[in-house]
């Protein structure tokens, strides 16, 4: 690392899937990158690392403030997205597109796969003895990053399924039976787990948590759901797409019919409903009976946790913007390359956070899961410990009222 402040252009990318408060970060980005003279122009990126190599870039330094500002609290990807996995070869290529173009900042808002990104065009830019200064700035509804404390996008995701939730519970309570939503989150629960802020009242769903990092056992899930119906009358049911079995073989994994993969190679789960449908089905043929059959439905969120305009967190939005903002001073200011990180202050219910740079090496690739403290012996739930963490993430949630 050079101890010379860098003179030269700066690209900011983003990728992975959208947030509620991407922009945030974007924006903050922009808004710091302004005041430091050492950076002579700023290029967006459009659609991630793939812009880069084709030198699809876009001028943002001439925006007003009203136009970022708007941008800011617009969710999705302004500059576009891209589900690219960079290899080695690809990361020379975007390597030679910023050699071309003097570019000597590039800031890549993403998960752990652009951070993985970012740290190859870094080792890329050491080897040819380039000077390039490489930031990555966390963005993830799935919160699992590894490090940082939790993501920006997870507070907004978290509040949209806690409410989500809540609606579910006053519908099933005025019309019984059993209610089933899937949640992102192939290897991590925590944005599932984050439906334990829709239980304002004793009886209040969802009465049932599944998560990946618990064995899902379909017989057990079956005693579970019957012991809440005998009880309750009804059950709602909050599960993540990425359950699996006692082998770790995902459930959707056995639907001889579900056969499409995403990008990476993964089988596809956020754009099907097959796992609702399947344990819909399985609760009906196990608890139903002839003469009376059982109300069971089932709905798959999708998409609509990552982007659903109106509702998102101001503690995530405000987080999201400072990491962006702190890329480019940590950047610039500090002559260094890293991954911005959050660490949470306070306790005794207050709440805030302070910035700190971590190694790109050290988010790339690999992901954390839900720690075993939040989850209840039988697997079938997350513990009220959780609403600690969660909550200062999400904000005030609306407050329901029963007659009976």
């Amino acid at each position: 690392m050079s101890s010379t402040k860098l003179t030269g252009k700066a690209v900011v990318g983003q990728s992975g899937g959208p947030t509620a408060v991407i922009n945030q970060s974007l924006v903050g980005v922009i808004e710091e990158a302004r005041r430091q003279k050492q950076i002579t122009g700023l290029l967006g990126a459009r659609h991630g690392v793939r812009g880069i190599i084709n030198e699809d870039f876009l001028d943002l330094s001439g925006l007003s403030q009203s136009t970022l500002e708007a941008v800011a609290v617009t969710p999705s990807s302004a500059l576009g997205s891209t589900r690219d996995k960079p290899d080695r070869n690809y990361c020379q290529k975007i390597f030679e597109a910023f050699q071309k173009n003097d570019v000597r900042y590039f800031f890549y808002i993403g998960g752990n796969d652009s951070a993985d990104t970012a740290n190859i065009v870094h080792q890329v830019a050491n080897e040819e003895n380039y000077d390039l200064r490489v930031f990555h700035i966390p963005k993830t509804i799935d919160n699992d990053l590894r490090v940082t404390d939790h993501c920006p996008g997870y507070g907004s995701a978290a509040k949209f399924v806690a409410q989500a939730l809540m609606g579910d519970d006053l519908d099933n309570r005025s019309l019984k039976g059993v209610k089933i939503d899937v949640i992102m989150g192939r290897h991590a629960g925590f944005l599932t787990a984050a439906t334990i802020l829709a239980r304002q009242h004793a009886d209040a769903g969802p009465h049932l948590i599944y998560v990946p990092e618990a064995v899902f056992d379909e017989a057990k899930f079956i005693t579970d759901v019957d012991r809440v119906m005998k009880k309750l009358g009804r059950c709602i049911i909050a599960v993540s797409e990425g359950i699996h079995d006692a082998a770790g073989t995902p459930i959707t994994a056995k639907m001889a019919s579900l056969h499409e993969k995403d990008a990476h190679g993964n089988i596809q789960l956020s754009g099907t409903g097959a796992l609702g449908d399947f344990l819909a089905e399985l609760i009906r043929s196990r608890l139903g009976t002839v003469e009376k059959k059982l109300r069971v439905r089932a709905d798959t969120f999708g998409y609509l946790q990552r982007s659903f305009v109106g509702v998102y967190s101001e503690v995530d939005a405000r987080e999201a913007r400072l990491v962006g903002q702190m890329a480019v001073r940590h950047a610039t200011n500090d002559n260094t390359d890293g991954s911005v990180a959050l660490k949470r202050l306070g306790n005794d219910g207050s709440y805030g956070v302070e910035t700190f740079v971590t190694s790109l090496a050290s988010v790339a690739r690999a992901t954390k899961s839900l720690p075993a403290e939040y989850l209840v012996p039988d697997g079938n739930d997350i513990d009220e410990s959780y609403r600690s963490y969660v909550a200062p993430l999400v904000g005030k949630l609306p407050t329901v009222g029963y007659l009976y």
